[in-house]
């Protein structure tokens, strides 16, 4: 006696779910892999438009592939050699932090009327745990320098192939009775959603660490990569990345001066977050608020901190190819943003 499955049916349905788990499984566990790959594929399409800046002014592919890619190396090893030291430098000073940063609530609670022991702080809060937190993403960030060859020889070979992805899609798609110009129009969109959000980050990280420097914190510049870095992280990247900060001001200067240090990352946030950006942007992605914010936790979980920055292109990636069939359409709506 066989048993037949009808499409539609809760088996199906159990199945799908279950597929979809395992798939969400194995990713985590190749994170190793996957997050080398994914970062390579965010650089490709961040040099995407310069390289075509170069070739449309009559450079040779070849030519402009190299250009980008030494601007590149540039860049990244210059940074990987500025932050390795600084990390270490941070990470060396931690304990004199926490310290400092323990005695100064103790006198903040003394000037509210509150008296409280350094064990007493210690049993109910973990004030140098902000400092940790700090240290291990950078730290976690840092751990990208160790795929560097892979990266960038991954980066060389996406660029050389960019100009025939689009084709090969047009023909997939239209085998598979979709919109064959879909996948233009979509990585358009995320090449200038990137390229905007890059560029934003840019000055905030140059406007951040310019903060810092004026106002005397130790790692100014550590503090505008970490700006720029986490600006990618969409709704509370920037609100994280001013709480290290604001906490280092209160342990060099007193309450004062971390007060000006916040107050300064607000209308970092305010003129470059809430007023530029979105002008600049507009809803170029149509995502819900909501699934920003639970893509961000959601794929911070599967890939850790590299995760949490790429999680929009992620959750437009599985909403683009949810749109692709008529059976997932209805699940890409839950993903778009409401209607105005």
């Amino acid at each position: 006696m066989s048993l037949s499955v009808k499409p539609g049916s809760s088996t199906t349905t159990l199945l799908s779910a279950a597929a979809v788990v395992v798939v969400i499984l194995g990713m985590q566990a190749a994170s190793s892999i996957l997050v080398p790959f994914m970062v390579s594929v965010f650089l490709a399409v961040v040099c995407k438009p310069p390289m075509n800046w170069l070739t449309h002014h009559r450079v040779p592919t070849g030519v402009a592939i190299a250009i980008v890619v030494f601007a590149i190396i540039s860049l990244l090893t210059a940074g990987g050699m500025f932050l390795g030291g600084s990390i270490a430098e941070f990470t060396g000073r931690l304990p004199f932090y926490e310290q400092r940063l323990n005695e100064e609530l103790i006198d903040l609670a003394g000037f509210f009327g509150q008296t409280v022991t350094i064990q007493e702080l210690l049993e109910k809060v973990q004030p140098g745990s902000v400092m940790g937190l700090v240290a291990n993403l950078l730290n976690g960030l840092q751990g990208l320098f160790a795929n560097f060859f892979l990266i960038i020889f991954t980066v060389i070979f996406i660029l050389l192939e960019s100009s025939s992805f689009p084709v090969k899609m047009r023909s997939v798609l239209a085998a598979a009775r979709a919109d064959p110009d879909y996948f233009v129009r979509f990585t358009s969109s995320v090449q200038r959603y990137l390229g905007i959000k890059t560029l934003i980050s840019l000055v905030t990280g140059l406007a951040a660490g310019l903060l810092t420097g004026i106002l005397g914190l130790d790692f100014p510049v550590l503090w505008g990569v970490f700006a720029f870095t986490l600006n990618y992280v969409p709704s509370i990247g920037s609100i994280i990345a001013a709480i290290p900060p604001t906490v280092l001001a209160l342990v060099q200067f007193g309450l004062g001066q971390s007060l000006l240090v916040a107050l300064g990352y607000l209308a970092i946030n305010i003129s470059l977050g809430g007023i530029i950006e979105p002008r600049v942007m507009g809803r170029n992605l149509d995502l819900s608020t909501l699934v920003v914010f639970l893509s961000l936790i959601f794929w911070g979980w599967v890939f850790g901190p590299v995760g949490m920055l790429l999680s929009v292109p992620l959750t437009m990636t599985a909403k683009i190819a949810l749109e692709a069939s008529d059976r997932t359409t209805p699940l890409a709506a839950l993903l778009s943003a409401p209607e105005s």
